[in-house]
Protein backbone atom coordinates (compact mmCIF):
# COMPACT_ATOMS: atom_id res chain seq x y z
CA UNK A 1 0.00 0.00 0.00
CA UNK A 2 1.63 3.62 -1.07
CA UNK A 3 2.46 5.60 2.29
CA UNK A 4 0.93 8.91 2.31
CA UNK A 5 2.42 11.63 4.75
CA UNK A 6 0.55 14.44 6.09
CA UNK A 7 1.31 17.22 4.41
CA UNK A 8 0.10 15.16 1.25
CA UNK A 9 -3.45 14.54 2.89
CA UNK A 10 -3.27 17.94 3.51
CA UNK A 11 -2.99 18.99 0.12
CA UNK A 12 -5.64 16.95 -0.77
CA UNK A 13 -8.13 17.57 1.83
CA UNK A 14 -7.27 21.24 0.78
CA UNK A 15 -7.70 20.45 -2.94
CA UNK A 16 -11.28 18.77 -2.12
CA UNK A 17 -12.67 21.31 0.07
CA UNK A 18 -11.95 23.71 -2.72
CA UNK A 19 -14.35 21.54 -5.02
CA UNK A 20 -17.14 21.33 -2.50
CA UNK A 21 -16.93 25.17 -1.79
CA UNK A 22 -17.08 26.06 -5.43
CA UNK A 23 -20.63 23.92 -4.98
CA UNK A 24 -22.14 26.64 -3.26
CA UNK A 25 -22.13 29.08 -5.70
CA UNK A 26 -23.56 26.42 -8.40
CA UNK A 27 -26.06 25.58 -6.08
CA UNK A 28 -27.67 29.00 -5.64
CA UNK A 29 -27.32 29.87 -9.46
CA UNK A 30 -29.44 26.14 -10.26
CA UNK A 31 -31.73 27.57 -7.67
CA UNK A 32 -32.67 30.78 -9.63
CA UNK A 33 -32.59 28.82 -12.90
CA UNK A 34 -35.25 26.46 -11.46
CA UNK A 35 -37.53 29.92 -9.71
CA UNK A 36 -37.56 31.06 -12.32
CA UNK A 37 -38.42 28.04 -14.59
CA UNK A 38 -41.22 27.52 -12.40
CA UNK A 39 -42.31 31.10 -12.10
CA UNK A 40 -42.46 30.87 -16.44
CA UNK A 41 -44.87 27.57 -16.17
CA UNK A 42 -47.54 29.28 -13.93
CA UNK A 43 -47.48 32.81 -15.76
CA UNK A 44 -46.72 34.60 -12.87
CA UNK A 45 -43.82 36.05 -13.78
CA UNK A 46 -41.10 36.96 -16.89
CA UNK A 47 -43.84 36.49 -19.30
CA UNK A 48 -46.64 38.05 -21.07
CA UNK A 49 -49.04 39.61 -18.79
CA UNK A 50 -51.49 39.93 -21.71
CA UNK A 51 -51.23 36.44 -23.08
CA UNK A 52 -50.55 34.45 -19.99
CA UNK A 53 -51.65 35.92 -16.98
CA UNK A 54 -52.85 33.99 -14.13
CA UNK A 55 -52.76 30.79 -16.28
CA UNK A 56 -50.48 27.37 -16.11
CA UNK A 57 -48.43 27.75 -19.98
CA UNK A 58 -45.87 25.42 -19.57
CA UNK A 59 -42.05 26.22 -19.83
CA UNK A 60 -40.59 28.60 -22.38
CA UNK A 61 -37.06 27.53 -21.95
CA UNK A 62 -35.70 30.03 -24.24
CA UNK A 63 -37.58 32.82 -22.61
CA UNK A 64 -35.96 31.22 -18.79
CA UNK A 65 -32.63 31.00 -20.06
CA UNK A 66 -33.13 34.55 -21.45
CA UNK A 67 -34.27 35.73 -18.10
CA UNK A 68 -31.81 33.92 -15.94
CA UNK A 69 -28.80 35.51 -17.53
CA UNK A 70 -30.89 39.22 -17.24
CA UNK A 71 -31.12 37.85 -13.55
CA UNK A 72 -27.84 36.78 -13.09
CA UNK A 73 -25.90 40.10 -12.26
CA UNK A 74 -28.38 40.88 -9.59
CA UNK A 75 -27.88 37.73 -7.64
CA UNK A 76 -23.95 37.82 -8.31
CA UNK A 77 -24.11 41.44 -6.67
CA UNK A 78 -26.10 40.27 -3.73
CA UNK A 79 -24.51 37.68 -2.89
CA UNK A 80 -21.31 39.34 -2.68
CA UNK A 81 -22.55 42.11 -0.81
CA UNK A 82 -23.96 39.29 1.62
CA UNK A 83 -21.03 37.00 1.38
CA UNK A 84 -18.33 40.08 1.90
CA UNK A 85 -19.98 41.71 4.73
CA UNK A 86 -20.53 38.10 6.73
CA UNK A 87 -16.92 36.84 5.67
CA UNK A 88 -15.26 40.00 7.00
CA UNK A 89 -17.78 40.44 10.23
CA UNK A 90 -17.51 36.79 11.03
CA UNK A 91 -15.34 37.81 14.19
CA UNK A 92 -17.49 39.59 15.91
CA UNK A 93 -20.07 37.51 15.33
CA UNK A 94 -18.33 34.05 16.57
CA UNK A 95 -17.42 36.23 19.68
CA UNK A 96 -21.53 37.00 19.80
CA UNK A 97 -22.40 34.03 19.83
CA UNK A 98 -20.04 32.26 22.19
CA UNK A 99 -19.70 35.40 24.76
CA UNK A 100 -16.20 34.75 24.14
CA UNK A 101 -13.85 37.83 25.69
CA UNK A 102 -10.16 38.48 25.03
CA UNK A 103 -7.52 37.73 27.80
CA UNK A 104 -3.92 39.33 28.03
CA UNK A 105 -0.55 37.26 29.11
CA UNK A 106 -0.74 39.23 32.80
CA UNK A 107 -4.60 37.75 33.04
CA UNK A 108 -4.06 34.32 32.08
CA UNK A 109 0.01 33.72 32.06
CA UNK A 110 -0.36 29.88 31.50
CA UNK A 111 -2.65 29.86 28.86
CA UNK A 112 -0.82 32.31 26.87
CA UNK A 113 2.52 31.00 27.72
CA UNK A 114 1.29 27.38 26.13
CA UNK A 115 -0.02 29.34 22.84
CA UNK A 116 2.93 31.18 22.19
CA UNK A 117 5.39 28.31 22.97
CA UNK A 118 3.41 26.24 20.50
CA UNK A 119 3.46 28.86 17.80
CA UNK A 120 7.31 29.33 18.32
CA UNK A 121 7.27 25.87 17.73
CA UNK A 122 6.19 25.95 14.17
CA UNK A 123 7.01 28.84 13.36
CA UNK A 124 3.85 30.71 13.18
CA UNK A 125 2.47 34.64 14.25
CA UNK A 126 0.75 34.32 17.36
CA UNK A 127 -2.72 34.50 17.76
CA UNK A 128 -5.51 36.51 19.66
CA UNK A 129 -6.62 34.29 22.83
CA UNK A 130 -10.03 34.72 23.90
CA UNK A 131 -11.73 33.05 26.87
CA UNK A 132 -15.73 32.08 27.03
CA UNK A 133 -17.05 31.81 30.95
CA UNK A 134 -17.67 28.51 31.00
CA UNK A 135 -17.19 25.70 33.10
CA UNK A 136 -17.49 23.02 31.01
CA UNK A 137 -14.66 21.95 28.55
CA UNK A 138 -14.17 23.23 24.60
CA UNK A 139 -12.04 25.24 22.31
CA UNK A 140 -12.21 26.02 19.08
CA UNK A 141 -9.92 28.33 16.31
CA UNK A 142 -11.55 31.23 14.05
CA UNK A 143 -10.44 33.67 11.77
CA UNK A 144 -9.87 34.15 8.03
CA UNK A 145 -5.94 36.40 8.02
CA UNK A 146 -3.19 37.29 10.91
CA UNK A 147 -5.64 40.00 12.32
CA UNK A 148 -8.40 37.86 12.91
CA UNK A 149 -6.97 34.60 13.69
CA UNK A 150 -8.02 33.39 17.44
CA UNK A 151 -8.18 30.57 19.72
CA UNK A 152 -10.78 30.66 22.07
CA UNK A 153 -10.78 28.28 25.00
CA UNK A 154 -13.37 27.92 28.02
CA UNK A 155 -12.31 28.20 31.75
CA UNK A 156 -13.10 24.81 32.68
CA UNK A 157 -10.90 23.70 29.80
CA UNK A 158 -7.86 25.73 31.54
CA UNK A 159 -8.92 24.44 35.42
CA UNK A 160 -9.62 20.57 34.17
CA UNK A 161 -6.89 19.65 31.90
CA UNK A 162 -2.92 19.54 32.95
CA UNK A 163 -0.32 21.42 30.80
CA UNK A 164 0.75 18.15 28.77
CA UNK A 165 -3.33 18.03 27.78
CA UNK A 166 -4.23 22.05 27.04
CA UNK A 167 -0.84 21.80 25.01
CA UNK A 168 -2.66 19.04 23.05
CA UNK A 169 -5.98 21.21 22.48
CA UNK A 170 -4.81 24.22 21.91
CA UNK A 171 -1.76 22.19 18.87
CA UNK A 172 -5.23 20.93 17.64
CA UNK A 173 -6.49 24.66 17.34
CA UNK A 174 -3.55 26.04 15.29
CA UNK A 175 -3.56 23.47 13.43
CA UNK A 176 -6.93 24.18 12.28
CA UNK A 177 -5.12 27.90 11.20
CA UNK A 178 -1.90 26.39 9.63
CA UNK A 179 -4.82 24.18 7.31
CA UNK A 180 -6.49 26.81 6.84
CA UNK A 181 -9.26 25.30 8.18
CA UNK A 182 -11.10 28.30 10.00
CA UNK A 183 -11.22 30.01 6.19
CA UNK A 184 -12.77 27.24 4.86
CA UNK A 185 -15.74 26.77 7.42
CA UNK A 186 -16.38 30.26 7.38
CA UNK A 187 -16.84 30.60 4.20
CA UNK A 188 -19.47 27.13 4.28
CA UNK A 189 -21.09 29.10 7.10
CA UNK A 190 -21.53 32.32 4.95
CA UNK A 191 -22.84 30.55 2.02
CA UNK A 192 -24.94 28.00 4.14
CA UNK A 193 -26.74 31.14 5.44
CA UNK A 194 -27.54 32.84 2.10
CA UNK A 195 -29.68 29.67 1.38
CA UNK A 196 -30.93 29.97 4.68
CA UNK A 197 -31.94 33.42 4.60
CA UNK A 198 -33.49 32.55 1.03
CA UNK A 199 -35.29 29.90 2.53
CA UNK A 200 -36.58 31.89 5.54
CA UNK A 201 -38.22 34.67 3.29
CA UNK A 202 -39.55 32.56 0.66
CA UNK A 203 -41.23 30.70 4.03
CA UNK A 204 -42.36 33.78 5.82
CA UNK A 205 -44.01 35.32 2.77
CA UNK A 206 -46.24 32.39 2.63
CA UNK A 207 -46.87 32.62 6.10
CA UNK A 208 -47.96 36.40 5.88
CA UNK A 209 -50.08 35.15 3.02
CA UNK A 210 -51.78 32.49 5.05
CA UNK A 211 -51.99 34.90 8.29
CA UNK A 212 -53.21 37.99 6.12
CA UNK A 213 -55.01 36.75 3.16
CA UNK A 214 -55.14 37.11 -0.25
CA UNK A 215 -52.38 38.87 -2.54
CA UNK A 216 -53.80 42.00 -2.12
CA UNK A 217 -53.91 44.47 -5.24
CA UNK A 218 -52.58 41.57 -7.40
CA UNK A 219 -55.66 39.62 -7.11
CA UNK A 220 -58.09 42.47 -7.76
CA UNK A 221 -55.80 43.25 -10.76
CA UNK A 222 -55.98 39.68 -12.01
CA UNK A 223 -59.71 39.10 -11.15
CA UNK A 224 -60.31 42.63 -13.13
CA UNK A 225 -58.81 40.67 -16.06
CA UNK A 226 -60.45 37.05 -15.99
CA UNK A 227 -57.25 35.54 -14.46
CA UNK A 228 -59.08 34.61 -10.88
CA UNK A 229 -56.81 31.73 -10.18
CA UNK A 230 -53.79 33.93 -10.20
CA UNK A 231 -53.33 33.92 -6.57
CA UNK A 232 -52.99 30.23 -6.49
CA UNK A 233 -50.47 30.55 -9.70
CA UNK A 234 -48.41 32.50 -7.61
CA UNK A 235 -49.03 30.36 -4.07
CA UNK A 236 -47.95 26.94 -6.21
CA UNK A 237 -44.79 28.97 -7.75
CA UNK A 238 -43.64 30.32 -4.18
CA UNK A 239 -44.26 26.81 -2.51
CA UNK A 240 -42.49 25.19 -5.10
CA UNK A 241 -39.85 28.06 -4.72
CA UNK A 242 -39.12 26.74 -0.99
CA UNK A 243 -39.02 23.12 -2.08
CA UNK A 244 -36.63 24.23 -4.54
CA UNK A 245 -34.89 26.12 -1.53
CA UNK A 246 -35.00 23.47 1.11
CA UNK A 247 -33.50 20.84 -1.31
CA UNK A 248 -30.56 23.36 -2.24
CA UNK A 249 -30.17 24.06 1.64
CA UNK A 250 -29.90 20.14 2.19
CA UNK A 251 -27.17 20.12 0.39
CA UNK A 252 -25.09 22.75 1.17
CA UNK A 253 -25.10 21.32 4.53
CA UNK A 254 -23.93 17.66 3.73
CA UNK A 255 -20.94 19.67 1.74
CA UNK A 256 -20.27 21.68 4.84
CA UNK A 257 -20.80 18.54 7.31
CA UNK A 258 -18.54 16.66 5.05
CA UNK A 259 -15.79 19.76 5.25
CA UNK A 260 -16.21 19.91 8.42
CA UNK A 261 -15.78 16.18 9.58
CA UNK A 262 -12.52 15.45 7.55
CA UNK A 263 -10.80 18.30 9.10
CA UNK A 264 -11.04 17.37 12.41
CA UNK A 265 -9.06 14.33 11.84
CA UNK A 266 -6.38 16.16 10.22
CA UNK A 267 -6.20 18.69 13.22
CA UNK A 268 -6.05 15.44 15.46
CA UNK A 269 -2.76 14.61 13.92
CA UNK A 270 -0.88 18.20 13.47
CA UNK A 271 -2.29 18.95 17.14
CA UNK A 272 -0.47 15.51 18.12
CA UNK A 273 2.71 16.41 16.14
CA UNK A 274 2.91 20.25 17.73
CA UNK A 275 2.66 19.29 20.82
CA UNK A 276 4.15 15.76 20.76
CA UNK A 277 2.36 13.45 22.95
CA UNK A 278 -0.54 12.11 21.22
CA UNK A 279 -1.32 10.35 24.47
CA UNK A 280 -1.87 14.05 26.03
CA UNK A 281 -4.46 15.07 23.21
CA UNK A 282 -6.34 11.60 23.47
CA UNK A 283 -6.77 12.01 27.15
CA UNK A 284 -8.01 15.40 26.47
CA UNK A 285 -10.61 14.71 24.03
CA UNK A 286 -11.95 12.11 26.47
CA UNK A 287 -12.15 14.48 29.08
CA UNK A 288 -13.92 16.84 27.07
CA UNK A 289 -16.61 14.55 25.59
CA UNK A 290 -17.63 13.38 28.90
CA UNK A 291 -18.62 17.09 29.65
CA UNK A 292 -18.18 19.28 26.65
CA UNK A 293 -19.08 23.23 27.27
CA UNK A 294 -20.64 25.84 25.08
CA UNK A 295 -24.04 24.19 24.65
CA UNK A 296 -25.85 27.32 25.21
CA UNK A 297 -24.61 28.52 21.50
CA UNK A 298 -28.15 28.47 19.58
CA UNK A 299 -25.65 28.61 16.65
CA UNK A 300 -24.99 25.22 14.73
CA UNK A 301 -22.92 26.61 11.87
CA UNK A 302 -21.01 27.98 15.24
CA UNK A 303 -20.39 25.12 16.74
CA UNK A 304 -18.71 23.35 14.04
CA UNK A 305 -15.85 25.03 14.90
CA UNK A 306 -15.56 23.55 18.49
CA UNK A 307 -13.29 20.68 19.25
CA UNK A 308 -16.23 18.72 20.37
CA UNK A 309 -19.77 19.70 19.55
CA UNK A 310 -22.18 19.34 23.27
CA UNK A 311 -24.21 16.71 23.44
CA UNK A 312 -27.38 19.31 23.47
CA UNK A 313 -26.50 19.75 20.30
CA UNK A 314 -27.31 16.32 18.49
CA UNK A 315 -31.02 15.74 19.81
CA UNK A 316 -32.49 17.64 16.43
CA UNK A 317 -34.51 14.49 14.49
CA UNK A 318 -31.98 14.50 11.83
CA UNK A 319 -29.06 13.94 13.61
CA UNK A 320 -30.90 11.23 15.07
CA UNK A 321 -32.01 9.36 12.07
CA UNK A 322 -28.91 10.58 10.11
CA UNK A 323 -26.19 11.00 12.59
CA UNK A 324 -23.19 9.88 10.25
CA UNK A 325 -24.71 11.72 7.41
CA UNK A 326 -25.45 15.37 9.74
CA UNK A 327 -22.74 15.13 12.26
CA UNK A 328 -20.36 17.86 11.34
CA UNK A 329 -17.41 16.04 13.57
CA UNK A 330 -16.05 12.17 13.48
CA UNK A 331 -17.08 10.14 16.34
CA UNK A 332 -14.37 11.20 19.26
CA UNK A 333 -14.52 7.24 20.59
CA UNK A 334 -12.44 7.11 16.94
CA UNK A 335 -10.44 10.14 17.20
CA UNK A 336 -9.09 9.35 20.62
CA UNK A 337 -8.85 5.11 18.97
CA UNK A 338 -6.64 6.65 16.47
CA UNK A 339 -4.95 9.04 18.77
CA UNK A 340 -3.70 6.32 21.31
CA UNK A 341 -2.46 3.61 18.18
CA UNK A 342 0.76 6.33 18.29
Amino acid sequence: MKYVGIQTQIRENNTKSVMLLLSFPCIILVLVWIMIAVCNALGVAFVSEAQYYGQITGVDIDHVNQSFLVTIPFVIIAVGIWFTIAYFFNTKMIQSATGARSVTRMENPRIYNIVENLCMTCGMDMPQINVVDDPQLNAYASGINKNTYTVTVTTGICERLNDEELAGVIGHELTHIRNNDTKVLITSIVFVGIISAALNILTNYVYRIFLYGGFGNNNRRSNAKGGGNNGAGIMVAIIVAIVCTAIAYFFTLLTRFAISRKREFMADAGGAELCGNPQALASALRKISNDPGLDNVSRSDVSQLFICKPDEMKEGFLEKSFSNMFSTHPDTKKRIAILEQF
